[in-house]
């Protein structure tokens, strides 16, 4: 009889915790790190769908613009593996570069409305990290 009442008793707690996870990390989310060379800032855009402990969702961020030419625009690349443990995250987002499959890995930790990431990626000399605030858009 206790294991059934403890057992109803946690379904609807964890119901309002995965609530909790989704407004606290969905939404859209943009972090701007400076720019090599001092070029102009590198802005990327999260954003973010929470369902349960599963995150979905988008990254949007400059590619390329090396060797002199311009920048091509931004395209949105869709979250994989993505996953919520209370106010942390973890994803990877898979691109292609010249045929080539590069998977950079991304760990967060949201706090109010910043969002700590950090970025892990490794385009054949090794892996680099780099990390960032990723501040939660007003609109």
């Amino acid at each position: 009889m206790t294991q059934k009442l403890l057992f109803a008793g946690t379904i609807p707690l964890l119901v309002v915790c995965a609530a909790m996870a989704a407004d606290v990390i969905g939404g859209k989310w943009t972090m701007s790190q400076e720019g090599s060379n001092g070029g102009p800032p590198h802005v990327t855009t999260f954003d973010l769908k929470v369902d349960g402990m599963t995150l979905t969702g988008t990254v949007t961020a400059p590619m390329g613009g090396r060797g002199g030419g311009a920048a091509p625009a931004p395209v949105p690349i869709a979250i994989a593996n993505g996953k919520v443990n209370g106010n942390t995250i973890n994803f990877d987002v898979v691109r292609d570069f010249a045929g080539n499959s590069t998977t950079t890995r991304y760990q967060g930790t949201v706090s109010g409305d910043t969002m700590h990431i950090k970025q892990t990626i490794d385009l054949g000399n090794g892996p680099q990290t780099v990390q960032g605030d990723a501040k939660r858009a007003t609109q």
